[in-house]
């Protein structure tokens, strides 16, 4: 029998991982993070105490069985620990490199409340890179039923959702407006966070369920959510477009030559690969002195992008404190070694223009914190008399998202006050059929919320269908594929 780990017998230092050097990855898009080897990982799983009552388990939207894939990383056992990871998760490789495990999993690791806590994120990468390099996939038998589902957005709301309806036996077909499926996670997050190569191979073990992508489809102009349960013949529709709309922040001077918002900057050049303009056809006018306004993960992308691109200087604008700041501290960390220039508690009041209709400098002034706001962080307060310019050509917004109007103006879908679908605590929206879940319906989230939205969107799904089959941790339901209290029941579905 295996002894019983303790704090002091375990490694008292977190495994570190290799990087890039700075000066080197500041120059191309290769994944910055090497990620573990075997030694690392099996080295840094030591470090997990197996808990009884395990924190990081309820530390996850999705509820994975951390100690549980963990102790077969330990044990050698690197497939069981995928087996184990695939069981909730749909996709290991990319919340190992993109959830911000230290405010969820890692945040309340035990281990943390002594030493740093178990690198949790970089073990679930090094298990999902290894089941995508030898080809693993947890295919469960799928007994084939009637319906249909259609699915909007192809992000990992929309990825998860379809996973469990064509593991219910549901014939899914995903619907992404854009040239290639993958949403977010392809347009919005540089290759050297996040390669594509990773999300092509999720996409693929998509299809190996059956899952069917229909892309360069706009739903809302092409058809509409009424026209998909009406006309085009699906029994249930979810809806995980996502809140990619762009926020602006209304100062005068923001519609220059020479401001845009990161959105674009990102979706040019991680989707339409402008990065390799001219040898594609996507061109990206990119300053030589740019200001990224906002401090958020989105923001940090905009800034390493823009350096690799080739800007000879790249600033953050962030009125409040790097204490407030809201990325994840690795991205800033990472930004900052690679000599982006941090310009905190500063606010933007006008982006000057050079009298032909281009920008010349951003006029911001310096700020105090006061009494919490509503968000409970500290308010930025101006300082009378503080104004001043900072010289730049190009200034790029990544102040926050909201939702897209297009499915709201052409559905009779019910919105919120802020626009996004109003849902209630099955995920249903207030058309018959169709659920909702992830950034479209709480605003700006994490990858892994946005999964578990997914998922629980599904779990109503099936119910609204009557289907029965295995339990969404991928275990049998019981005797026949029914649950014991409907054993004595027969299902009559009436047209």
């Amino acid at each position: 029998m295996a002894k019983k780990r303790t704090i002091r017998s375990i490694p008292q230092a977190r495994t570190p991982v290799r990087e890039q050097d700075p000066q080197v990855r500041r120059h191309n898009f290769t994944e910055v993070n090497l990620g573990y080897d075997e030694a690392e990982a099996l080295l840094e799983s030591q470090r997990c105490l197996v808990c009884p009552e395990p924190a990081c388990i309820a530390g996850c939207p999705v509820g994975i069985d951390i100690p549980g894939f963990i102790a077969r990383i330990s044990d050698g056992d690197i497939r069981g620990a995928y087996d184990v990871l695939a069981r909730t998760n749909l996709l290991p490789a990319v919340c190992g490199r993109v959830c911000p495990q230290e405010n969820q999993c890692e945040g309340v690791c035990i281990v943390g409340d002594v030493l740093e806590p178990v690198a949790i994120g970089r073990l679930e990468r090094f298990v999902g890179d290894r089941a995508i390099a030898e080809g693993w996939a947890r295919r469960p038998h799928i007994e084939p039923n009637p319906f249909r589902v259609g699915v909007v957005g192809s992000g990992p709301a929309g990825m998860a959702c379809a996973a469990d309806m064509a593991k219910a036996g549901c014939a899914v077909t995903v619907y992404e407006a854009f040239h290639l499926p993958g949403g977010v996670l392809r347009y919005g997050i540089p290759d050297f966070r996040l390669p594509n190569a990773v999300v092509d191979a999720e996409i693929e073990a998509l299809r190996r369920l059956g899952v069917r992508f229909e892309c360069n489809t706009l739903v809302g102009r092409l058809f509409t959510i009424e026209q998909m349960i009406d006309e085009l013949g699906y029994q249930a529709v979810f809806i995980g477009t996502g809140a990619g709309y762009p926020a602006m922040l209304g100062i005068p001077g923001d519609s220059l030559n020479g401001v845009l918002s990161a959105n674009e900057l990102l979706t040019r050049c991680n989707l339409m690969r402008a990065r390799d303009f001219p040898a594609v056809d996507t061109p990206l006018p990119l300053g030589r002195h740019v200001a990224v306004v906002g401090a958020g993960n989105t923001a940090m992308d905009a800034m390493r992008v823009s350096l690799r691109l080739g800007a000879e200087k790249v600033s953050c604008i962030y009125r409040r404190s790097r204490a407030e700041c809201p990325a994840r501290a690795e991205e800033v960390h990472h930004a900052e070694e690679e000599g982006i220039e941090f310009h905190w508690l500063t606010a933007p009041v006008e982006v000057l223009g050079d009298g032909k209709g281009n920008v010349r400098a951003l006029r911001c002034q310096t700020m105090v914190l006061g009494e919490p706001d509503r968000s409970g962080r500290a308010r930025p307060v101006p300082v009378p008399g503080s104004e001043h310019d900072i010289e730049v050509d190009q200034v790029v917004f990544a102040i926050g998202t909201n939702a897209n109007p297009i499915i709201g103006q052409t559905s009779g879908l019910g919105l919120d006050r802020r626009g996004y679908i109003a849902v209630d605590d099955t995920l249903a929206t207030s058309l018959a059929g169709v659920y909702a879940g992830g950034d479209i319906v709480t605003g700006a989230a994490t990858v892994i919320e946005a999964m578990g939205a997914g998922r629980r969107a599904a779990a109503s799904m099936k119910a609204y269908l009557g289907l029965s089959g295995p339990a969404a941790e991928g275990g049998s339901a019981g005797l026949f594929g029914l649950p014991p209290d409907q054993r004595n029941f027969v299902r009559l579905r009436v047209g």
